[in-house]
């Protein structure tokens, strides 16, 4: 049974958790094929942009905790280490240069909450919600739940998100950052946006990437000299030039 499927439309790559049964959940089969899926698509020439969904009513109704997480009796270390294992597992989404965009038509809940944090923007169905439900259960958040969610809605708000542990509606993420759009199928709206992303010059697209991620975790100056390199190289393009043609006088 294949748990993950990654499918192609044009320049559009579409990975979708497929185990509905079970609310998508994330034992190690499906954390394999999920892996294997982003390794895949981060090395595939011709995709231009990533969207991430789960089949059925449920984006990832997180760990299957008894499959993932095994002897608990372990010493710290070992599970430390064998925690970080299934974390590589998703985490590789981050480091995708294209675009990439969680369509959210469900409940994502503790992991499958990072998988989504994971994409550079969320799109949510009405009846999202986003879980960090990890001190419900007495467990620490992981899978760079913390890191993740500071980057979109700030420190005191993920605070008081973790401390909770609670659901929140789509309504809510968006007022937060969490999610940038509500869309009553984000399927179809994350695949337009995708669509329209794979359409810009991929360098471009990839340096807007590190761009916002150098000016949310260094300093003005070091931000400055990437967009000043990166804008210079943009100049190259085709797209570029054909645009400044446009003005030029005959």
């Amino acid at each position: 049974m294949t748990l993950v499927h990654l499918t192609a439309d044009g320049p559009v790559r579409t990975i979708t958790l497929d185990d509905a049964e079970r609310r998508n959940a994330l034992s190690w089969p499906l954390l394999d094929e999920l892996k294997a899926a982003i390794e895949a698509v981060a090395v595939d020439p011709d995709a231009r942009a990533l969207v991430v969904t789960g089949a059925g009513k449920a984006f990832c109704a997180g760990a299957d905790l008894a499959d993932l997480f095994g002897d608990l009796d372990r010493p710290v270390e070992a599970m430390r280490d064998h925690l970080m294992k299934v974390y590589g597992s998703f985490l590789g989404l981050r480091d995708v240069a294209i675009p990439t965009v969680a369509a959210v038509q469900g409940p994502a809940v503790g992991a499958g909450l990072n998988i989504a944090l994971a994409c550079d923007v969320i799109v949510a169905g009405p009846r999202a919600g986003f879980g960090p439900t990890f001190s419900q259960i007495g467990l620490h958040p992981g899978g760079g739940c913390t890191w993740m969610l500071t980057q979109r809605i700030g420190a005191a708000n993920t605070t008081a998100a973790l401390y909770a542990g609670e659901i929140i509606d789509a309504d809510t993420a968006l007022r937060l950052g969490i999610a940038q759009e509500i869309n009553d199928d984000p399927a179809v709206r994350a695949a337009a946006m995708a669509a329209a992303w794979s359409t810009r010059e991929p360098k471009l697209m990839a340096d807007i990437k590190t761009s916002v991620r150098i000016a949310t975790t260094t300093d003005a100056k070091k931000s400055l000299d990437f967009e000043a390199l990166a804008q210079a190289e943009s100049m190259a393009n085709e797209q570029f030039r054909t645009f400044v043609a446009r003005f030029q006088t005959p």
